[in-house]
């Protein structure tokens, strides 16, 4: 086999091994008890874009969607903002209640004002959340998610962070990732289906 070849193989099948047991350790059933549904999500408390407290058991009683991301996200932040947006206006009068939630994974720039600002731009059902660091790492351990600060050369820095997006149910119970690339109509007919 060519050497040249060898290195760009050997990384690649580690990165392909590492998705995998991240996909599986994300999705696994929970060891304990009789569920067989994936132990994603949980009690939070986090501060909303308008300053409030927001905690899972207010979300009780319509599916909801959970996003985890930051405002200085360059562009997978942005464009999955708009296509849940996008979902939401194709649920139309029937999706009045629907709600998704988008956790700052980076709290130390992303006040409640800031989020206010960056959320403007998007659909009023999107709830903006942050938080002490502590109440936000709790939120990412809860769902699953992953998050790390990454220094730039500058001195500034960026986020690296889970870019899927959660579907819960009414009671607030994992039902999946939920792919929002799709068209908006079939998105919001499959988030309707858990009213």
């Amino acid at each position: 086999m060519n050497r040249r070849l060898v290195l760009p193989l050997v990384v690649f099948l580690v990165g392909a091994v590492a998705l995998a047991a991240a996909a599986f350790i994300t999705f696994a059933p929970q060891r304990s008890g009789q569920s067989g549904t994936a132990s994603v999500g949980g009690p939070f408390s986090l501060t909303t874009q308008a300053g409030q407290k927001l905690t899972d058991a207010d979300l009780r009683g319509a599916p909801f969607l959970v996003f985890f991301g930051f405002t200085h996200c360059p562009d997978i932040c942005p464009t999955k903002l708009f296509e849940i947006s996008e979902a939401l206006r194709a649920a139309g009068p029937k999706g009045e209640k629907l709600k998704a939630l988008f956790v700052s994974v980076d709290p130390a720039r992303d006040t409640p004002e800031v989020l206010k600002s960056y959320l403007g731009s998007f659909d009023p059902r999107i709830i903006g959340l942050t938080g002490d660091q502590a109440a936000v790492d709790a939120t990412v351990r809860a769902y699953r998610a992953y998050a790390k600060k990454v220094p730039l050369k500058d001195g500034d820095y960026t986020m690296d962070h889970t870019a899927l997006v959660y579907l819960m149910d009414k009671r607030g119970g994992f039902v999946g990732a939920f792919n929002i690339e799709r068209p908006p109509a079939e998105a919001a007919a499959e988030w309707l289906r858990h009213l």
